[in-house]
């Protein structure tokens, strides 16, 4: 069995900040594959799926972000998950707004629900779905903790159903070919494209501009082109 758990806070009044994210996401993964229902259960709550034959437990931690640890640990060690059968999706500080990034293990860089789950469960060599949420814009003016319980802006949450659509077609493809290649597919930024070859040398005195316009139907289509 492989376990997806998503981070966040579990009252409505945090359900829309961008330290939910991880919420959001197990969320929709769980509606795209058919889970069954969310159970109460391991200081949380639990859904069973299947993704590409693979038995998944979905799992979101009801212990608060700083808790989160309590809950997982539960879950692993009554179905004795092991850690290479984690993977764990959260907000991350230090990624663009709507930057994707899989990474297969790492330290909790300041992020509480990260820090809770190695503390818990003794080691960090846990996968993770890292979801952008980028830093305080200019100007503002509260502490860090602030800025994640915050909400997205209205710019934002307008983008965020096609970011957390990505987010899952990443957790299906983990499902489907493994963590490194899914890892390469995501975090591979596409190639610029090739730039156009040079226009070909043209003989002095010549005026490719008008000739190109007379080998046009009625020579006007390249200047509109151009201008």
């Amino acid at each position: 069995m492989f376990v997806i758990a998503g981070l966040g806070n579990p009252e409505p009044r945090y359900a829309r900040n961008r330290h939910n994210i991880g919420f959001e996401v197990v969320q929709a993964f769980a509606e795209a594959v058919g889970a069954d229902p969310w159970r109460s259960k391991f200081q949380g709550e639990i859904a069973r799926c299947q993704a590409s034959n693979v038995d998944v437990l979905l799992v979101r931690p009801m212990t608060f972000m700083n808790r989160s640890g309590e809950s997982l640990q539960a879950v692993m060690s009554f179905f004795r998950i092991p850690v290479s059968d984690l993977l764990v999706v959260h907000d991350e500080l230090d990624l663009p707004f709507g930057t994707l990034r899989l990474k297969p293990g790492g330290g909790h860089a300041g992020h509480n629900g990260l820090r809770s789950i190695i503390q818990h469960i003794g080691q960090p060599d846990f996968a993770r779905l890292r979801c952008g949420i980028g830093k305080p814009p200019p100007g503002f003016a509260g502490e860090m903790a602030d800025y994640v319980l915050s909400d997205f802006s209205a710019e934002e949450r307008d983008a965020l159903p096609e970011i957390v659509d990505r987010a899952v077609k990443a957790l299906r493809l983990v499902m489907r070919r493994g963590l490194g290649e899914a890892s390469k597919a995501l975090n591979t930024r596409p190639k610029p494209p090739k730039p156009p070859d040079p226009p070909p040398a043209t003989e002095p005195g010549s005026n490719p501009t008008h000739k190109q316009a007379e080998d046009t139907p009625e020579g006007v289509a390249s200047f509109t082109e151009k201008s």
